[in-house]
């Protein structure tokens, strides 16, 4: 499944682009501005990796690495203005995995937590494996839906959801375990706002969207994906609304 990654920058700009490029990945981001909040983040969120900017306020990257890497194995990448030798091999001594200098393509970086989530064995083969249900296609790795061949262009949230439905078709998901494994970090996202974004995945994916073929709601439950020999129309429970 999706990742949850701490990402420590005090420059908004930057941070924003990461967590962009992160969230395309379908990846669950919680961004804090300074090396403090970092540590108590990391401590009680437990993140599957960390990206650390060097030059951060209040406590540095450097020495929140050093006291991580203290504390637990969680994967730790750095960022850094710093290109000099000594300052790459300052930060692998002290216990960082990788080690991105700035200026950096965010298409490098999201490589290269790919490679540290797959050496943790956060992420493995199956969890970028296109996933088929019927003429329904989700690539995780590409962040892509096709359905009969079309694609369809989604938003993270909207992916988020449908890849958790996707990967085990006929299971029936509460809204509260679609916010836990689809949006992570975002504990803002209620139970409702999960019911408005299976109303706009629906008219994205369903050829009508009042009587949805793939996402169905189970009343009183939550949602499931139907499975390729199920019909939306007369499965049991299933409806037209969320």
């Amino acid at each position: 499944m999706s990742a949850r990654i701490l990402v420590a920058e005090d420059d908004p700009k930057q941070a924003n682009l990461v967590r962009v490029y992160l969230e395309r990945e379908g990846h669950s981001v919680l961004v804090v501005g300074d090396g403090r909040s970092a540590l108590e983040q990391c401590r009680s969120r437990r993140p599957d990796l960390a990206i650390l900017d060097v030059m951060m306020p209040v406590v540095d990257g450097l020495d929140v690495c050093r006291i991580l890497r203290a504390e637990s194995t969680l994967p730790i990448l750095l960022l850094t203005a710093r290109t000099t030798e000594d300052d790459v091999l300052l930060g692998l001594d002290i216990g960082a995995d990788d080690y991105v200098t700035k200026p950096y393509s965010p298409r490098e970086l999201a490589a290269r937590v790919r490679a540290l989530l797959r050496r943790a064995g956060v992420l493995s083969a199956d969890n970028q494996a296109v996933l088929r249900v019927g003429d329904l296609e989700v690539d995780p790795g590409r962040f892509e839906v096709r359905v009969g061949g079309r694609p369809v262009t989604l938003t993270a949230k909207e992916f988020g959801i449908l890849e958790v439905l996707a990967r085990e078709p006929g299971r029936v998901f509460t809204r509260g375990q679609i916010i836990d494994r689809a949006f992570g970090f975002d504990h803002y996202v209620l139970e409702r706002t999960v019911d408005a974004h299976v109303m706009n995945l629906r008219r994205k994916i369903e050829d009508d969207p009042a009587a949805p073929r793939y996402v169905q709601t189970v009343f009183g439950r939550g949602y499931r994906l139907a499975e390729p020999a199920a019909d939306a129309r007369t499965s049991t429970g299933a409806g037209p609304s969320p």
